[in-house]
């Protein structure tokens, strides 16, 4: 709370609860017979992978030292959701840190802990095991947001294709060999995070938080699963993917919004993507909801399916990995599409950056095109000066892209954007994984699978490889166009930092080092892995303009965690109802309670005389929303919020609402004036809840 939401880049959207609480999610995968050659895959149920947390959590390895020192730069792979409803202030570089005014150590920490733990629960589980893939086309949960730019790519590269957007999810199961049961899912689809809008301002893990938080209540008590049973759904080649299914429409007619460049009268702001429940008042979340069920039905049916034909990793002793740093600021290469030299250009955004998305607007005159109003308009070109002003070379480099943003070598008072970035692949078996530092296109990421599955079956003699592409990760490098998207310059072409060549040089990387994925033998052939150079690591000296907690006051004549306002007794309520408590508050940054709960909903057990907890805040019907009343004093009120499920939100619940009574319970630390924090709690009255017949 009190912290901007990371992804839309709006001032405005500051934390004010929770809606769903927010997980990393941890994968190992290693040889039985060499543990030493091993990979860990992480899903983050945030934006992206990040250059500081990673660093953060290999520091953290080092220091559990033992065998967490077979994990380090070469083997972790850290990726985020892409979820736009999640804290920020963590992130490593300037850019993005400005519309979360500043780095915030509390969230860093948070999620650097977060994922330290779930790798150590993951390492301690390892045990012997079988993989499987497959797949399932979903054909209702993604569109392209700028057909336009997909449009500029060769009819016959389009033809070879059903879709302007990838419709296929992949899933890797993981079963134990002792007793068969399933430990893990983890599955890749392109959908951006982007369901919960704007003025959204309650965490969530958005449509992909929705699924895995499905998938896995849906296999409780269920004996083909273990009992710490994860699903992990990552994103795929997202760039120019969006949950708002329905298309994008201008908000003042009610027609759909201009297609080359997204805007209605020549503005972007009325142009606005609608997702499946886009007239719902809810900030998008019934659209998330839809979103991330959809996901999780499709990955439950494939997981059935696979229980009779799947497709089995094969080679357990093909554990390999490669990582390496790459400094993209005049890069020179071959081209791996033909034998032309070409080179990549300092990190730097353009003016259509600027613009937005149909999924969220960006401000003041810009639009998604290479001609639009702002590129008129002289206050731009002197607030570019005053950062940097872009060299005849680069603005040759970067063209056609006309730029904004010449951030890639600034440096004062710490590094902006990346110029170094991550490349990185992990095997096993037939099954390769692109780890994408940057958000992939549709056709960019199907450009670079093909290109990696076509050099495997030649160097790592792979007859039939399996790819899939997992993003954004490691270090956010924004996206990666193909070079025709590139020259349209909507927002995704004008967010490849590295120029127009840019995804040809991340496919020359990937391709140089594929070899290093052989057996141990062919690899100690090859010259020494080279690590490439170190990037900035800005934790410590990142500015924050976070006002922390100063303290917590109470209401004369009340005390933290007294009832304000109770659900009246004599109501009963049912599904499809909402239910209110309203507490004395305090700030909740006192306390994250990490591997805990804000809030809970109890219900009585009259067997046992006791109360028993149904409901806590990871539960997406569960809302906590924190209020400051009083600045002064510090006074703060918490709502407790239960959308009581109906037969739509119980989808695949093993534990639907019963009938009986129950009660909301809120837990809290309070800082006073000296900065001592102490817990305390807060129960609601009684309500009597009747289920559906």
């Amino acid at each position: 709370m009190e912290i901007a939401l990371n992804g839309y880049a709006n001032l405005d959207q500051i934390g004010t609860g929770l809606r769903q609480r927010i997980y990393s999610r941890t994968f190992i995968v290693a040889n039985p017979d060499n543990p030493e050659d091993t990979f860990i895959y992480i899903v983050l149920d945030a934006h992206s992978g990040d250059t500081a947390i990673r660093h953060g959590v290999l520091q953290g390895l080092a220091a559990l030292g033992g065998e967490y020192a077979r994990y380090g730069e070469h083997n972790l792979a850290l990726t985020g959701t892409h979820s736009h409803s999640g804290p920020g202030a963590w992130m490593n570089y300037l850019l993005p840190q400005i519309p979360s005014k500043g780095f915030d150590k509390q969230s860093y920490q948070a999620i650097v802990d977060g994922t330290l733990l779930s790798i150590q629960r993951a390492h301690e589980s390892l045990t012997l095991g079988r993989l499987t893939f497959g797949s399932i086309d979903i054909e209702d949960s993604n569109i392209n947001r700028s057909p336009y730019a997909y449009l500029a790519n060769p009819e016959e590269e389009r033809a070879r294709y059903s879709s302007d957007v990838d419709k296929t999810l992949t899933m890797l199961r993981f079963d134990r060999v002792s007793d068969n049961k399933t430990m893990a899912v983890l599955t890749f689809f392109p959908v951006h995070g982007t369901s919960m809008y704007e003025n959204n301002t309650l965490v969530t893990g958005d449509n992909k938080g929705v699924a895995e938080w499905l998938f896995e209540r849906s296999v409780r008590g269920d004996t083909r699963f273990a009992d710490d049973f994860v699903a992990g759904f990552s994103q795929s080649n997202v760039g120019d993917t969006s949950p708002n299914t329905l298309g994008a429409y201008c908000e003042d007619s009610g027609l759909p919004c201009r297609f080359e460049d997204s805007t209605c009268g020549g503005r972007t702001q009325p142009c606005r993507g609608r997702g499946p429940f886009f007239r719902e008042k809810d900030e998008g979340a019934k659209s998330c909801f839809e979103i991330g069920r959809r996901q999780y039905a499709a990955a439950k049916e494939l997981y059935d399916q696979m229980d009779s034909n799947p497709t089995r990793i094969l080679g357990s002793s093909a554990v390999a990995s490669f990582h390496i740093y790459q400094n993209l600021s005049g890069y020179t290469f071959q081209s791996p599409f033909n034998s032309s030299m070409l080179t990549t250009c300092s990190a730097a955004l353009g003016f259509s950056f600027a613009a937005g998305t149909t999924d969220g607007p960006g401000a003041f005159d810009f639009t998604q095109n290479s001609s639009g109003p702002a590129e008129s308009n002289p206050l731009w070109y002197v607030a570019r000066a005053a950062i940097h002003q872009p060299s005849k070379e680069q603005q040759e480099c970067q063209a056609p892209k006309n730029i904004l943003l010449d951030v890639g070598d600034v440096t004062e008072p710490y590094p902006w954007t990346p110029n170094i970035v991550d490349i990185q692949v992990l095997r096993v078996g037939q099954l390769l994984i692109i780890v994408s530092a940057s958000e992939a296109t549709t056709m960019s990421g199907r450009r670079w699978k093909e290109a990696v599955a076509n050099h495997a079956k030649d160097v790592l003699s792979i007859t039939d490889p399996l790819l899939v592409l997992g993003a954004p990760a490691n270090t956010y490098a924004h996206y990666v166009a193909t070079e025709e998207e590139y020259s349209v310059q909507r927002y995704e072409g004008a967010s490849t930092l590295y120029g127009p060549n840019t995804l040809a040089a991340y496919i020359n990387l990937t391709l140089t080092y594929l070899p290093y994925l052989g057996s141990s033998s062919e690899v100690s052939k090859l010259p020494p892995f080279p690590p490439g150079p170190s990037p900035p690591v800005n934790t410590n000296v990142s500015f924050s303009f976070i006002t922390s907690v100063v303290y917590d006051g109470a209401p004369i004549g009340k005390s933290f965690g007294d009832v304000l306002s109770s659900p009246p007794p004599d109501t009963t309520y049912g599904p499809g109802d909402i239910v209110n408590t309203t507490f004395v508050g305090a700030n909740p940054r006192n306390n994250l309670r990490l591997e805990s709960s804000f809030a809970t909903v109890e219900k009585y057990n009259p067997g046992s005389n006791t109360w028993e907890v149904v409901r806590d805040d990871s539960d997406w019907n569960l809302l906590y929303r924190w209020e400051r009343t009083s600045t002064i004093f510090g006074f703060s009120e918490v709502t407790l919020q239960w959308q009581i499920e109906d037969e739509y939100y119980s989808v695949g619940n093993p534990k639907p609402l019963e009938s009986g009574t129950y009660r909301m319970h809120y837990y809290g630390d309070s800082k006073n004036v000296l900065g001592r924090i102490e817990s305390f709690e807060g129960i609601g009255g009684n309500f009597t809840v009747k289920a559906a017949a």
